[in-house]
């Protein structure tokens, strides 16, 4: 994922805006000493919000150019500051075309403004492993032809903001969300390429007096622990807010926090700097596995900022290197943190860790820290103050300092979707690859983190070995409780069966489960409903459906992948998947139980691994058993006929559905109890059927048939038709 947001500043020797060598096209006039907020959305003014919009892509344009004022020539542009990511030309390009691309999604505009560019900018290597070394070769434009391309996306997204259609509210369905998503995506990514400049060699980087870091310092002070009493914390982000949100902060979340202790200040390079005189670096035994492969490839012996002189430690600021500022904070990637937590621990005794995302929200929640509104910022954030770092102890919030601002803050979190996650058709991929539990979430945001990063509700998340303005504050706490499973089922038949069980009906045809369950219902009446087994149940929704009438409910298969989703679910989990549209094009769909009404049912649920023909002797006693879409399946289903009745009560009813697509890749063709000629004549499933129960079942209803679909693509269904049956044990 990226990250950042930035503008021209007035200098402190005069009111008027400082030049900039790449002089934009449009309305410096508009800039502010106080960089624009991240707008409200929800103003019914039309020609306010116009306004609004124009002055937050101004401001935001403008200062992401002068960012690249910190370049001492163009062949800063070229060089990569770290293999892992593009050179900065690619930065340069990058965020402009990304306005074009999304506005052409949402129809806004018809026609690309130079094709090349926005195919060469369009993607960005930015979640690269650190041994994965990218030596593509590009034929970059120069620094004045993107400036240029830069001036024309600038005139047409101004003529947009101007002139187009504007039907309010901005939400997310919204055309125009699209001109919202390409300005917080480049103030994400002013973040991002400072980071980028800070890791260039010197050579290629020059002070800016837009870019004026920190001078103060001072003795760091000692750190200290605060108690945090235990409560609650709970988000829940919908498609109404007043301020835009990316995908992965919208839904619900609520967690039960227990008490812990935080320190007081974010961890400083002094309190760091015992970790690294204690051989921190030199030996790997506080380490987590994935951090001794990075340590071991990087050889690194301190962080990646700090540069050791013959007369001491210096600092690697944006432009420049300072004498260490021992009282300013650390900034290393979540192994470093984690190492020195674990260091810590050895060291005290103590249950020192980073804190969870949950914990996070309990600091801010009891410190009374505020979002960034209108006025100067009492933090280090949104560049109200400096562009670097500053004193761990200049920015008290209740109890504790820097909560937000000054470095973002490392968790022990990794990433993953709340409950009603959906991706946005327009950014697909925006957090989606991040979900596969090696991205860790952090918070707090840092001195140049501005717009939608300074809410409350952000949510943004690293590869553990990456850097950006990056810290942490550690807490005393017990065993972290694992969060949600992040992954999405890619499997296209588990995918499948997960819509087709849990998704969305189609052409007017109700989901298969629960229209076997509600005639099932119908037939019962008054009979016993203490036991039902669902046989064959796939990924289980019949199970649950049935659950919300008998007192016990088992489901079996004999696919444990399948049991799995069932399971799941059951665990008060979200099952995820993605479904194919098109070719390689997907999209991704989460389903939970509560979507569906059933949450209230899953302790009556169990599910269970076995083979229908040869059941465990415990799997007994039932008042209903349902085997749907399974005779067709089975490899003997003579043999199952034939002992299906041991499972039932007296009394019992057995339901039998299926669409008799019989196939030898299932069933021997010697198997199969219907679907051919007999003595000259058509012997059909149900004759079979009919022949196989008769010794221990009447039957009581049927045939009647019910349709499913099952969705293969956007555009392609399986429309099938299946007989059932109801028969009633007799003996």
């Amino acid at each position: 994922m990226h990250t950042g947001h930035s503008t021209l500043r007035k200098t402190a020797e005069s009111d008027s805006v400082a030049p900039i060598s790449m002089k934009p096209q449009g309305d410096l006039k508009s800039l502010h000493p106080l960089i624009t907020r991240t707008p409200n959305l929800r103003d019914t003014d039309e020609a306010a919000l116009r306004q609004s919009l124009r002055n937050y892509f101004l401001d935001t344009f403008t200062t992401y150019e002068s960012l690249f004022e910190c370049l001492a020539n163009d062949q800063a542009f070229y060089v990569k500051p770290i293999n892992l990511r593009h050179p900065l030309i690619f930065y340069f390009g990058h965020t402009a075309t990304f306005f074009v691309n999304k506005l052409l999604l949402t129809r806004m505009i018809s026609e690309r403004i130079n094709e090349r560019f926005e195919s060469m900018f369009a993607v960005g290597v930015d979640e690269m492993s650190w041994d994965d070394l990218n030596d593509g070769n590009y034929q970059w434009p120069t620094p004045a032809e993107v400036k240029a391309y830069r001036d024309q996306v600038r005139a047409r997204v101004l003529d947009l903001i101007d002139h187009a259609p504007l039907q309010m509210p901005v939400d997310w369905n919204n055309p125009w969300w699209a001109i919202i998503m390409g300005i917080e995506h480049e103030r994400i990514h002013l973040e991002t390429s400072s980071v980028l400049i800070r890791q260039h060699k010197l050579d290629y980087v020059k002070n800016s007096t837009n870019w004026k870091p920190c001078r103060s310092t001072g003795t760091a002070p000692k750190n200290s622990l605060v108690k945090v009493m235990a409560g609650q914390v709970r988000l829940a982000k919908d498609k109404n807010d007043a301020f835009y949100g990316w995908d992965n902060e919208y839904g619900v979340h609520k967690a039960e926090v227990p008490a812990f202790e935080a320190a007081t200040f974010l961890v400083s390079n002094h309190e760091f700097l015992q970790f690294v005189e204690a051989g921190g670096y030199l030996n790997s035994h506080n380490w987590e596995e994935e951090g001794k492969g990075w340590l071991a490839f990087t050889k690194a012996q301190h962080p990646t900022f700090w540069v050791k002189k013959t007369n001491g430690w210096y600092l690697r600021l944006m432009t420049e290197e300072v004498v260490m500022p021992w009282d300013w904070p650390v900034e290393v990637n979540y192994h470093e943190a984690k190492a020195f937590c674990n260091w810590k621990k050895s060291e005290t005794g103590l249950p020192v860790r980073l804190p969870t995302e949950n914990e996070w929200y309990r600091i801010y929640d009891v410190s009374g820290a505020n979002e960034v509104g209108k006025d100067k910022a009492a933090a280090n954030i949104h560049l109200d103050h400096f562009a670097s770092s500053c004193p761990v102890n200049k920015f008290a919030q209740g109890d504790f300092y820097d909560v937000v601002g000054n470095v973002w803050q490392w968790t022990e979190t990794p990433i993953y979707p709340f409950d009603g996650f959906e991706v946005h058709a327009i950014y697909d991929d925006f957090t989606t690859p991040t979900f596969d539990e090696r991205h860790n979430l952090i918070k707090g945001g840092s001195w140049i983190s501005c717009g939608n990063e300074t809410l409350r509700s952000s949510r943004y998340a690293f590869r553990r070995h990456f850097f950006q303005h990056a810290g942490f504050r550690y807490v005393v706490s017990g065993e972290i409780k694992p969060v949600p499973s992040s992954h999405y089922e890619t499997d296209k038949l588990m995918s499948e069966y997960a819509e087709f069980h849990y998704g969305d009906e189609y052409f007017g045809v109700t989901n298969f489960s629960k229209a076997l369950v509600d005639l099932a219902v119908q037939e019962l009446r008054d009979k016993p409903k203490i036991k039902a087994l669902d046989l064959g149940c796939a990924s289980g929704r019949a199970t649950f459906e049935l659950a919300r009438y008998f007192d016990h409910v088992t489901g079996i298969d004999f696919s444990a992948r399948f049991i799995g989703q069932g399971v799941q679910l059951a665990n008060s989990e979200t099952l995820r998947y993605t479904l194919v549209d098109e070719g390689e094009l997907i999209s991704y769909k989460s389903r939970s139980l509560s979507d569906l009404g059933l949450n209230e049912f899953k302790q009556k649920v169990e599910f269970s691994q076995g083979d229908a023909c040869n059941l465990k002797p415990q799997f007994t006693g039932y008042d209903f058993i349902l085997a749907a879409n399974l005779i067709d399946r089975l490899y003997s289903p003579a043999k199952f006929l034939g002992n299906i009745h041991e499972r039932l009560n007296i009394g019992g009813v057995f339901m039998l559905t299926s669409p008799y697509t019989w196939l030898t890749d299932h069933t021997p063709r010697e198997e199969w109890i219907g679907g051919f000629k007999k003595d000259g004549e058509s012997f059909t499933t149900l004759d079979g059927l009919q022949a196989h129960l008769k010794a221990h079942f009447r039957l009581i209803k049927g045939p009647h048939e019910v349709p499913f679909v099952i969705r293969e693509t956007k555009r392609k269904f399986q429309h099938t038709v299946s007989e059932v049956t109801f028969w009633e044990r007799i003996g």
